[in-house]
């Protein structure tokens, strides 16, 4: 599990570089595709690290190893079609790092497989795969403004949505108590090892690995 260890945070640099550019440029590419292009003009659809980091997302991710980039700027009334646009550029960002985490995975067992035991490098591979399979939990969380609410929002009647949508103004609140509670982490570790685990036995079934 990620840790507090002065070299694993150092890896989480680069591996959060990749695990929140893939993730935004998902969304912005995806809502591109349902009609918006409201991230395409404002400079947003790009593979730039620069343009996704979030200050107080990033210090998260560095830390406790979940957190958030800056959201790329999506309006969800230019989609053409409304909610299954809004569910799946919301869905995106988090299909993005379980692909990452599960490619990440079968990368590492490769590395194992071929001799390759020890290293910075495979230390590297796995904080990639820990990372990515934890920010795509924790953004699937269904607290406004993860990506999580806004699926849900996409999948609620309409006579729900009102009342759902009242909770947005005490969700930063809600999510810092979860997050000094600790209770977030009683959330998403379980889950966590939950993916790892489908992963690993997925890779399990490939010839050599």
């Amino acid at each position: 599990m990620l840790g507090l260890d002065p070299i694993v945070i150092a890896l989480r640099i680069p591996a959060l570089l990749i695990a929140i550019t893939f993730h935004e440029f998902a969304h912005a590419r995806m809502a591109y595709y349902f009609g918006d292009t409201t991230a395409h003009r404002q400079g947003r659809m790009n593979l730039n690290p620069l343009s996704h980091l979030d200050p107080i997302g990033t210090i998260m991710i560095l830390l406790v190893g979940f957190g958030w980039a800056k959201p790329v700027p999506i309006n969800p009334y230019n989609f053409n079609q409304y909610r299954k646009g809004l569910r799946w550029v919301s869905f995106a960002g988090p299909l993005v790092n379980f692909i990452l985490g599960f490619l990440s995975l079968l990368f590492f067992s490769v590395l194992i497989s071929r001799g390759i035991t020890d290293g910075l490098f495979l230390q590297f591979v796995m904080v990639l795969t820990q990372l990515n399979i934890l920010l795509g939990i924790f953004n699937l969380i269904p607290i406004p403004p993860l990506d999580g609410s806004k699926i849900l929002m996409s999948l609620l009647p309409d006579a729900y949505l009102g009342h759902y949508r009242t909770i947005e103004q005490y969700a930063p609140l809600i999510l810092l108590l979860l997050i000094i509670t600790r209770a977030l982490g009683v959330i998403i570790f379980p889950l966590f090892n939950l993916v790892l685990t489908l992963f690993s036995t997925i890779i399990g079934f490939i010839p050599g690995l």
